[in-house]
């Protein structure tokens, strides 16, 4: 059903278009796996993928402003399927590496897709399980918000913003992203996800909870994978 938003909230609820459009891409990316990563299963995978996504952009064609438990399971649910489905990926894709016996060529191209789904995969099931979700995170009171699982810049304090605050802060003593209403979108995760596959660790932003330290540890650990195997078969083709 559709939530009101409470009247304390000024933030604007967050919009479908930049989800569906990364996830888009990630099926697109499997559909296009050189078929000696994998066979006609990509097909499949790419087809159950836009499936379940149908029902998610029609209860918010637009904005994420309803809500119910059941979509909330299916948004999760779908976001937990993205990212097992690549992390079987990335495990065929390492024992084809180490075989050494399929196309190099190939490997290398099927290594960057199942790399950038596996930042898509982790950027949305962070994205839906940080504060309850993109439609708890904009449309509840900020006391009814799920407490931060992964905290950003903007959800710090600073010197500046505590100072033009300060009286607020003695009466009602609050971060300055409750204060001015920010929170976090689909772009911020991705980023993050992206980063942190990067860099192997965190960046721009922390994670605070045993889950969310756990699912960014897992995402690094299959980037540094990925990227180890890739140049030592790089290696191996050029000499």
């Amino acid at each position: 059903m559709t939530q009101q938003q409470h009247p304390s909230r000024t933030v604007i609820p967050e919009h479908r278009w930049p989800v569906v459009v990364t996830i888009l891409a990630a099926l697109a990316l499997y559909a296009a796996l050189p078929s000696e990563v994998l066979g006609w299963q990509r097909y499949l995978v790419a087809g159950v993928g836009g499936a379940l996504l149908i029902p998610l952009i029609a209860a918010n064609p637009r904005r994420f402003t309803r809500y119910s438990r059941s979509l909330r399971s299916l948004s999760v649910g779908f976001a937990l399927l993205l990212v097992a489905v690549n992390q079987v990926m990335l495990v065929r894709l390492v024992i084809l590496l180490v075989d050494g016996e399929s196309d190099g060529h190939a490997l290398l191209l099927g290594a960057l897709q199942v790399w950038l789904v596996n930042v898509i995969g982790y950027a949305t099931l962070l994205w839906e399980l940080d504060r309850g979700g993109p439609v708890v995170r904009t449309m509840r009171a900020q006391s009814e918000v799920p407490p931060t699982e992964l905290r950003f810049p903007q959800d710090d304090m600073t010197a500046t913003l505590c100072s033009e605050l300060d009286d607020q802060m003695l009466e009602n003593p609050r971060t300055p992203a409750q204060l001015t209403d920010w929170t976090p979108r689909f772009t911020d995760y991705l980023y993050s996800a992206f980063s942190n596959s990067m860099a192997f660790s965190a960046t721009d932003s922390l994670p605070l909870s045993g889950r969310f330290k756990l699912l960014l540890a897992l995402q690094a650990f299959g980037g540094f994978t990925i990227l180890a195997l890739v140049i030592a078969r790089s290696v191996n083709i050029l000499s």
